[in-house]
């Protein structure tokens, strides 16, 4: 991570940080520079009026030429209580806002992330968190730390411009104590920000563990096999780890904090002596002394403020350059000049010589493929864990394009396409699927947005799948909410506020949001039925018999007895087509697939034996 940005850099962030800050408050940005920038010239105003007061009752003036000196210090006295009420307002109003203008940004940003090879990068998920971090309050506050800046700068440059006019060496040292604490406090904020990138890894691994600790999804093993102390002893580790190193930091932080600290009591301390002694010399006035004293106070805490706000600054700069860069990142997959149009599948598709690994550090998982899925025709992939199936399901939808060669839809070359439109083809029921946080026919209606409302589509769907009695079965239909993370605090002890589902009933509603997707080009079937019971898998594989009749589909799947049906059946292994042909074919050759479906069918007949 870079901690120390250029000042072009800098002056950049800043000036894109007031960009989004106007765009999401139009009004309220300058009118919160405005009161923040009065708010540093009221001090001082403040401090003038004393004296001239002062003064002129010592000089026993008349109290009507004074009168208007004592109404102006009790406006300033007005100001100085209500600027600090309404810039904290028009502040709080201006980070909501801006929550709302960068978090739409960020997530825009993020859906031009065509791929997902980034989302598995862990350098790019730490700067992916610190994005959403700081993309709420980021840009505030350093807009915030900015007009903070000028306007500590502002009362200090007035109250100096005083210490000047009274005595310009008090002026001159006042000042020249100001160097150490800026210089300190920006090498401190620098090494905050290196600590912060530093225990990145460590809060990723704590947070992943506290994240099991509460997951639903492995509450059953972790209680099951009592891995739930391991875990939180293994949380505390990465907890107390992070803590140490910011602890330190802390230490670092608070011993130069002091020295800063005692050096500007010193100041103020040997200010006032001095004052006194000119005072008793007869060289002050009474409100020269006044005026003093509010300099020297005025000054320190100018400085004190401006130093915070610069370091503060610092600190902002280098968490929104985070959020810029993903903000601002490019398409992770090439984008061709000129998207050629791609045309309703009538040929087939075509793996021509494909070589995909995820990292050049890593091995190649496909090593020169070739293969062809003929229009309206079944493709099973079978083969050993890592032999490549779902890699190849990952380039067909162009989650990733192929190191070398290319794989071509009617002959066009899927990376000459627009992505979007190539989805539009394909439906698809992944091994990982999702269970969505939303009502059962959210569930299932998410499988085609365009018809997320039409009940009767759904409907169709959910029957296709045998999810339909499962889903008239609960307590409100399709619109039951599945899961229990989200209700009012009056629906607490509703049983029909949501219902969660078995995972083969889970199984069904993602093979339905596969079915609403049926008017597609390709459908791709990757272990459609591993949740589900003989009957259910039966059940299901029939359905996708007829639903794959006349269309192009790929399926995978463990069960051999399942893909016996398709039109071919290539065998991978080691990233390479070690068999293609059709389910006779290849019991008859005596290869791989024929000693595979062997064994599974071995074990059901030890089963049917016994």
């Amino acid at each position: 991570m870079n901690t120390s940005l250029g000042a072009r850099r800098v002056l950049s962030l800043l000036a894109s940080a007031v960009r989004l800050t106007r765009r999401a408050a139009p009004v309220g940005t300058p009118l919160y520079m405005v009161l923040s920038l009065l708010g540093g010239a009221v001090p001082i105003a403040t401090a003038w009026c004393t004296k001239v007061l002062l003064d002129g009752l010592a000089a026993g003036e008349v109290w009507l030429s004074l009168l208007p000196w004592a109404v102006a210090l009790a406006v300033t006295g007005l100001l100085v209580g209500l600027l600090p009420v309404g810039t904290e307002y028009l502040k709080q109003r201006l980070d909501r806002a801006v929550a709302v203008v960068t978090m739409d940004r960020l997530y825009r940003a993020m859906g031009r992330l065509a791929g997902i090879a980034r989302m598995e990068d862990p350098r790019f998920r730490d700067k992916l968190r610190l994005a959403q971090q700081t993309g709420r309050s980021g840009p505030g506050q350093l807009v915030d730390d900015g007009v903070g800046s000028v306007q500590a700068a502002i009362t200090l440059g007035g109250f100096l411009g005083t210490l000047v006019v009274i005595n310009v060496w008090m002026a001159l040292i006042v000042l020249a104590a100001a160097f150490p604490a800026l210089i300190a406090n920006l090498r401190l904020s620098r090494a905050r920000a290196r600590v912060m990138w530093s225990i990145a890894p460590t809060e990723r691994r704590e947070v992943f563990y506290a994240d099991l600790l509460a997951s639903l999804d492995a509450a059953k093993e972790l209680r099951l096999l009592g891995l739930g102390d391991l875990f939180r002893r293994r949380m505390l580790v990465e907890l107390t780890a992070a803590h140490a190193v910011v602890e330190g930091q802390d230490r670092r932080d608070a011993r130069m904090q002091g020295l800063l600290a005692g050096l500007t009591a010193a100041v103020s301390a040997g200010g006032l002596v001095w004052a006194a002694w000119l005072a008793a010399h007869g060289r002050l006035s009474l409100g020269d002394i006044a005026i003093f004293v509010a300099s020297v106070g005025g000054v320190q805490g100018a400085l004190q403020s401006l130093v915070a706000r610069l370091a503060s600054a610092h600190h902002s700069t280098l968490l929104f350059d985070h959020y810029e860069e993903i903000e601002s990142q490019g398409p992770d997959l090439a984008v061709p000049a000129s998207p050629r149009r791609i045309p309703a599948l009538k040929s087939g598709i075509e793996l021509r010589d494909v070589w995909f690994r995820y990292a050049e550090d890593q091995p190649w998982v496909l090593r020169g493929v070739n293969l062809t899925i003929p229009h309206g025709h079944a493709l099973a992939l079978v083969g050993l864990n890592g032999a490549g199936k779902s890699t190849m399901v990952k380039l067909l939808c162009r989650f990733y394009d192929p190191d070398r060669g290319a794989i071509l839809w009617d002959g066009v070359d899927l990376r000459d396409v627009a992505v979007d439109e190539l989805r539009a083809k394909i439906g698809a029921v992944f091994q990982d699927y999702m269970c969505y946080d939303l009502s059962a026919a959210e569930n299932i209606g998410l499988g085609d947005v365009s018809v997320l409302d039409d009940r009767e589509r759904v409907v169709a769907a959910a029957r296709r799948a045998g999810a339909h009695d499962i889903v008239v079965g609960l307590p409100r239909g399709y619109d039951t909410f599945l899961s229990r993370m989200f209700f009012d605090e009056a629906d607490r002890e509703d049983p029909e506020t949501g219902v969660l589902l078995s995972g083969g009933q889970w199984q069904r509603l993602a093979l339905a949001r596969a079915f609403l997707r049926d008017r597609r080009d390709l459908m791709i079937l990757d272990e459609p039925s591993s949740g589900l019971d003989a009957e259910a898998e039966h059940e299901v594989h029939s359905s996708l018999r007829r639903h794959r009749d006349g269309a192009t589909s790929v399926l995978i799947s463990h069960r051999l007895g399942a893909v016996r049906d398709a039109s071919a059946i290539a065998v991978l292994a080691e990233g390479r087509v070690a068999e293609l042909g059709s389910h006779d074919e290849l019991i008859a050759s005596g290869g791989e697939y024929a000693r595979l479906f062997r064994l599974q069918a071995s074990g059901y007949d030890e089963v049917v034996s016994q």
